[in-house]
This record gives C-alpha cells, structure tokens and sequence, in this order.
C-alpha cells in the first residue's frame, strides 16, 4: 500500500490555474518558492550565475529587476538560458512590460502604484501577454499605493491594499485575461496576512505571499514564517517569496523549509532537536549542529533523533528512521526503532552520519532526487529529529 499523504492544516483554497513558464500555479499545484537576484540584469553572466546557484538551492521561480534599456535587452539571454523561469520586476515604464513579454519572460510583474498611465494600457498588456503565453503578476506594495487610497484609507490598510488589487484585476478580466496571480505586501505581518485573507474571499486568482522588506535575516524570517504559517494553514497561498536583507539563497532555503514544516514539500533532511536542559548527559547543541552540517546535501527522506538524555531520549529515537539516545558517555544508536550499536560519546557524530548516508544509498532515491520536477517531487526525505 502506499503511504498516506503528510497531513496539513487545512485544504489548498481552490484557484484558478497558470503557467510561469514551466512551473504550474494554483491549487492543483504545489507551492512554488520564489526569489530574486541581487545581480545588475544586464550582467547577464553573473545573472545566469546567481540563477544557477538558487535553482541548487531548490528554488522554483526567479525574478530579475528591469530598470533600465540595457536590463530590458539582457532578458532575452537571461529567459532562454535559465533553468528556471524568469520573472521580470517591472516599476515605472510600461515599454519594459512589452520588453519582457517579447524577450519570453515566464511571467511578469506589474507594480500598478509605480507605472505611470498603467491602466490606460491594460488592454494592450492583456493582449500582448496572450499572444506569447506569458502570465502577469499584480504586485500591490504598500509603500507604493496610489495616492487616492491613501487619501481615502489614512494609510496601507489591508482593505486599501485589497481595493487597488481588485481593481487592476477587474481591469484585465475586463478585457478577457485571466491569466495572473496578485500579491497585497506589507512590512508588518498582521495587516499582510489580514489582506490576503480579505482578498481571497473576492475572487479566486492564485496568491503569491511575500511580507515586504521583513528585515535582517533572523527578524525577517519570523515575520515571514508567522504570517505564512497563518495562511498557508488556512490554505491561501500559491507561491511565496521570503524577503530578507540577505543573499537570495537564504531566502530560498527559508522559504523550502517552511513549506516542508507544514507538510507542503516533503520533508529532506528534518533536524528535531530539543532546547537541551540541566538532564543533558551529552552536548546536544554541538551533537545538532555537527549533524546537521554533516547531512546538510542530504536529499533523500529521513528523520534522524538525536536525544541527549534518558528522559525522552529512547522514545524520540525509537519513532525516527535513525537517532541516538545519549548518556553516561555513550549513546544506543536506533535503526527503524530497533537499537543496532552501542558507542561511546565521541562516536556519536561519526557513527550517525555513516548509517545515515548508508540509508540514503539503500533507499535508492539519493540520486534520482537531484533535479526533481518541482510539480513533482519525490516522497519521503529525509527528517532528522535531534532532542
């Protein structure tokens, strides 16, 4: 029998469906990560570098900025040699919409508040991106709203951010194009999350989450870890993109694990460690950070206990794939609940990463893992429990 499903909070909110290339967007699809280079554009060579470097790190969808001409021009190298598909962040000159629908962009997005005559060329957008099978996104940014909302609202509420995306999507259904997704970004995490839940009870375009400018790494990914964690648990999101004042590979790997935390990417290597505490017979935070960098390129299903004392140790240990339960220097090193081996303290280390990478090679997914299709990835990675 196959094994169940992973179970989740609630249900994925049904949406309509799209294309970014060859990624899928909406609910019959699973959540894609999203980030963006750091790189000027039209250095297409670092550009296509960079890409190179976040599709390693498993994300699904890349944007690249469009300032410029010279930007603009780069997009169509960047478009046909990247291995994933490229958005183009479009602010300010409409030409540049054309720009990348031409050059073969998967998507576009479109930031209303910055484009000056935006809605006036709505109907030519629609047509334009039609014709070449590219989708739009409706990037709402609060610190880019239309002054008129401001003068109506105060300030970025949520029902201000709802109200200008409504808009612009009424504007291309007008004209027949169904083909995008929306995003409603706020900085603080509570008027985000607000306008999302607002704005998927109006219609059911695909979201994309982002909280914008969330900060230094580690601010940045509690706020955007509790505002995805609430609607993602809720089931409103399709693509997500974690903002951080740190290179765009942190983001990506974010992003990753907190899909696979609530179930919504199967689960690779998944570290359980416990806060350690005046019982630990053993040093539980260097034992977790030794394992965890030396299973780090790990890409197979597993979930490895690493316990460091006798009061939850041996049941930890027993419920993961592999695990140790530590103390009186030595640990009992579990197999599938069952103890294989007894070693002594400075083993630990050396003896988990062995056996764990003896699973790997005997499950025989290690290497099919590697460059999955992100609509479908494989079952069962690898879960590493260390407490």
């Amino acid at each position: 029998m196959p094994a169940a499903p992973p179970p989740v909070l609630a249900p994925r909110r049904k949406t309509r469906q799209l294309q970014v290339g060859r990624v899928g967007v909406g609910s019959d699809h699973q959540v894609s990560v999203q980030t963006m280079t750091t790189t000027k554009t039209h250095d297409i060579g670092a550009t296509l570098q960079q890409i190179a470097e976040l599709t390693a790190a498993g994300c699904d969808i890349v944007r690249v900025a469009c300032p410029t001409d010279k930007d603009a021009e780069a997009l169509k190298v960047i478009a046909q040699q990247s291995t994933i598909p490229v958005i183009a962040d479009i602010h300010f000159q409409p030409k540049y919409v054309f720009a990348a629908i031409e050059a073969g962009c998967g998507a576009v997005r479109v930031n209303p508040g910055n484009i000056r005559k935006f809605d006036d060329q709505v109907k030519e957008i629609a047509q334009a991106a039609s014709d070449h099978g590219t989708s739009i996104r409706i990037g709402v940014n609060a610190g880019s709203l239309h002054p008129d909302l401001l003068k109506k609202y105060g300030k970025a509420t949520p029902e201000a951010l709802v109200e200008s995306a409504v808009w612009e999507a009424s504007l291309f259904e007008e004209h027949g194009f169904r083909d995008f997704k929306i995003s409603v970004k706020h900085n603080d995490p509570v008027i985000m999350a607000r306008a999302y839940e607002l704005l998927a009870e109006q219609g059911d375009w695909p979201l994309h989450l982002g909280v914008t400018e969330a900060g230094p790494a580690f601010q940045g990914t509690i706020k955007s870890a509790s505002a995805f964690g609430y609607l993602l648990g809720k089931g409103i999101g399709d693509t997500i993109r974690v903002s951080l004042s740190a290179p765009p590979v942190e983001e990506v790997k974010v992003g990753l694990q907190i899909l696979q935390s609530l179930n919504l990417r199967e689960r690779r290597l998944d570290i359980v460690s416990c806060p350690s505490c005046g019982r630990a017979q053993v040093d539980v935070y260097s034992l977790a950070e030794e394992v965890t960098e030396g299973l780090k390129d790990l890409t197979v299903p597993l979930r490895v206990a690493v316990m460091g004392c006798v009061v939850n140790g041996p049941g930890e240990a027993r419920e993961a794939d592999l695990g140790v339960a530590s103390g009186n220097g030595k640990g009992q090193i579990f197999i599938k609940g069952e103890v294989v081996k007894t070693v002594p303290e400075d083993e630990i280390v050396e003896t988990l990463l062995f056996e764990a990478r003896r699973i790997a090679a005997e499950s025989g997914l290690e290497e099919s893992s590697e460059g999955t299709d992100s609509e479908n990835p494989v079952q069962g990675s690898p879960v590493v429990t260390i407490s």
